[in-house]
């Protein structure tokens, strides 16, 4: 098989957006506008990635690297565009790295859902031999370049900006993704003119040198305008934004899950769910979830790189913020669990079966066994906590002494008292009370009751002190 090298043009500044962030690093579905088109690479079998980079060039080279790390399996390299001269300019930048031998598939960074399917057929097309362009038909092609027939073989690519009236008319439009072979590229590349109303390097003017060699150019047409969608303004990234999170609740409800409002669904990252999933309006999952079977989700949840097990019911307005980088620092909650309203699990919270996290509690790096509830006012921070424990209102671990954190241990059947302080490292022996109010500095015995706190004194005819008249 032919070797795929990949050029990605990054250089724009992206006038329109009105950021001083480069445009290409702008979040679609929580994610840069480029590390989507990175991904499509990866999905290509990419040997090389070639990053046109220009403004922002340091931003934007430092965040492809960090994407490069985590898609394993081809070599990224950049190469700076200095000024921006056009398209055909851009990619000249990037001809000294791609070796003679392969098909050059070039992509813009800023049109983030081509699917590598697509690029697959397009590549196909172009047999190692031929230039083969993307496009698609649009009702209103207003500011797209025009593709130019004669009969089934294309001609020419003419930008609108210097298109007669005819060749507006013509609704086929070029997407800027081609497929090309490296050696006729850069032989091309090389035969660039800048004759043009904007005095630039045009990269479809290779169309017309490819015809004047006798190279054949193709045409791979595509009908769906959502993957050849590219992002110039705050407008156009909210729309396509809207368009991708509708795209992806329809996939899930064909899958079978029950979505209250898909208009107001959004996934960030990658959602697997089981047979009987309800998710409420609102919801944001982001990271990698899991949604075990009848899972409910309430509405107006923000909920990241958990396991949530079958049956659990995460109540409205709760927040699960599990860590990306380990199984250890995401959230799991295990079968049957009741969560919220109102309750906060951070990174490391794993939770048993049949769990209660109530209203205002938060947990974090904490193991709950079970049948264990916090059901009220409560924190829980590097605690190991056992089965069927009742932790009372407004009680808290106290983890940290001001430079290092530690544990707490709760045996099983622990009763804690409302408004307690259980100061690590500490260990509630089994079967143990805490009394209300008490603060716990050492180990308790199990089956005791302990109580830690101040003799309560009543002064009789005691007068509250008045304001001076």
């Amino acid at each position: 098989m032919t070797a795929i090298d990949v050029v990605i043009m990054a250089a724009g500044k992206g006038t329109r957006m009105k950021s001083r962030l480069p445009k290409v690093l702008h979040r679609l579905a929580g994610r840069a506008l480029l590390d989507h088109v990175i991904d499509t690479a990866a999905g290509l079998n990419a040997r090389h990635v070639v990053v046109v980079t220009g403004h922002g060039a340091t931003e934007v080279e430092a965040a492809c690297q960090g994407v490069a790390r985590a898609t394993a399996g081809f070599d990224i390299k950049f190469v700076r565009q200095e000024p921006q001269l056009g398209t055909g300019h851009a990619v000249q930048q990037a001809a000294p790295m791609l070796p003679d031998d392969g098909v050059v598939v070039v992509l813009s960074g800023d049109v983030p859902l081509t699917r590598a399917e697509a690029l697959r057929a397009l590549i196909e097309a172009c047999g190692g031999d031929k230039l083969a362009l993307l496009t698609i038909n649009f009702t209103d092609p207003t500011g797209y370049g025009r593709i130019v027939r004669a009969g089934a073989s294309v001609q020419a690519i003419v930008e609108h900006r210097d298109a007669s009236e005819a060749q507006r008319a013509i609704t086929e439009v070029y997407s800027g993704i081609m497929a090309v072979p490296a050696r006729r590229l850069k032989g091309w590349l090389g035969r660039l003119d800048n004759k043009n109303v904007q005095g630039e390097y045009y990269l479809t003017d290779i169309v017309k040198l490819a015809v004047a060699d006798g190279v054949p150019v193709v045409a791979h047409r595509i009908d769906d305008a959502l993957q050849v969608a590219g992002v110039n303004s705050p407008v156009q990234l909210a729309e396509l934004e809207r368009a991708l999170q509708l795209q992806q609740a329809r996939a899930l409800m064909e899958q079978g899950v029950r979505i209250a409002d898909p208009a107001r669904f959004d996934l960030r990252g990658t959602l697997v769910c089981a047979q009987d999933v309800e998710i409420d309006v609102n919801c944001v999952f982001e990271g990698r979830v899991s949604l075990g079977e009848g899972v409910k989700i309430g509405a107006h949840c923000v909920i990241a790189n958990a396991v949530i097990a079958a049956g659990a019911v995460i109540h409205p307005f709760t927040h699960i913020e599990g860590g990306p980088h380990s199984a250890q620092d995401q959230v799991e909650v295990g079968a049957g669990a009741r969560i919220g309203p109102f309750a906060r699990l951070r990174p490391g919270a794993h939770l048993g079966a049949e769990v209660h996290i109530g209203n205002f509690v938060e947990v974090k790096n904490s193991t709950l066994a079970k049948g264990a509830k916090a059901n009220h006012l409560a924190y829980l921070g590097d605690a190991s906590v056992g089965e069927r424990v009742n932790y009372g209102a407004g009680s808290i671990t106290a983890n940290y002494d001001g430079a290092n954190k530690h544990r707490t241990v709760i045996e099983h059947d622990v009763h804690i008292g409302s408004n307690c302080v259980l100061v690590a490292p500490v260990t509630i022996g089994a079967g143990g009370t805490v009394g209300g109010g008490s603060t716990i500095i050492r180990d308790t015995p199990p089956g005791a009751l302990s109580v830690a706190r101040g003799r309560q004194v009543s002064i009789a005819d005691w007068q509250r002190p008045a304001k001076k008249k």
